[in-house]
């Protein structure tokens, strides 16, 4: 499905800049604008060749956070991801019913809980996140 989008996109714009972002359920999506969430920029120069798997196309970890409005350890782990141009989906726990169920699922103890695919951090240490986010990077 994401070879065939990106291939339709190659089609309607030779040369035109193109981007990519996986949203909260993990869907890749690929757009000719910049989304207003990170987006990843995709080289489609050699408009002869595409990726007909999406296991071939960069994989970018999927970050969720279980935080409040006011924990200044979420407010760290917030401007670390938004200053080294990380995607993440937060979920506030006092505010959203449903995430506050989910923490509950999953056993929350203090925030930020911090999901790097399905591997959990509790608090926030940019050291273990950066491991932690390198690891899952790798193919």
């Amino acid at each position: 499905m994401a070879g065939l989008l990106l291939c339709c996109l190659l089609a309607t714009g030779a040369g035109a800049e193109v981007y990519q972002w996986r949203d909260a359920d993990g869907r890749l999506h690929f757009t000719n604008r910049k989304p207003p969430q990170q987006a990843q920029k995709v080289d489609v120069s050699d408009s002869n060749s595409y990726a007909d798997s999406s296991d071939e196309l960069p994989s970018t970890p999927r970050i969720q956070m279980y935080a409040t409005s006011w924990c200044g350890y979420c407010k760290k782990a917030r401007a670390y991801f938004r200053n080294n141009n990380i995607a993440f989906t937060e979920y506030d726990i006092e505010k959203d019913a449903q995430a506050a169920r989910r923490y509950k699922a999953f056993g929350g103890k203090g925030v930020p809980v911090i999901f790097i695919n399905k591997r959990r951090l509790s608090g926030f240490n940019a050291q273990r996140f950066d491991l932690l986010y390198k690891a899952a990077s790798k193919p």
